[in-house]
């Protein structure tokens, strides 16, 4: 069993930045972000590959957002730059002990963290 637990959430304006933080108590193969906005679905944001280090970003947040890691602190960051309004949601980190190719689909993904809500103020 994995447990996730995020971190650095929070109120920001247009144009601002945030970075999350997702700390795991075990090694996984695959952790993924996603976020969920009120009255919608959860949606994929991008993942990182532990091996290797490879990254893959949703449509919306290519060019702004960047996943990171660090082996030593069993840690995944979710760097955003030039936040939206359209951005605030609830960021889940999720991880998996194997890799996929259906990354993007929630069902990929063995543990899921309790969420950190992100406000982006217009």
């Amino acid at each position: 069993q994995v447990q996730l637990v995020e971190s650095g959430g929070g109120l920001v304006q247009d144009g601002g930045s945030l970075r999350l933080s997702c700390v795991a108590s075990g090694r996984t193969f695959t952790v993924g972000w996603f976020r969920q906005a009120p009255g919608k679905e959860r949606e994929f944001v991008g993942l990182i590959y532990w091996s290797g280090g490879t990254t893959y970003y949703a449509d919306s947040a290519k060019g702004r957002f960047a996943i990171s890691g660090d082996n030593a602190k069993n840690t995944v960051y979710l760097q955003m730059n030039s936040l939206k309004p359209e951005d605030t949601a609830v960021y889940y980190c999720a991880a998996s002990t194997r890799r996929s190719a259906f990354y993007a689909r929630l069902s990929s993904y063995e543990y899921w963290g309790q969420g950190t809500q992100v406000t982006v103020s217009s």
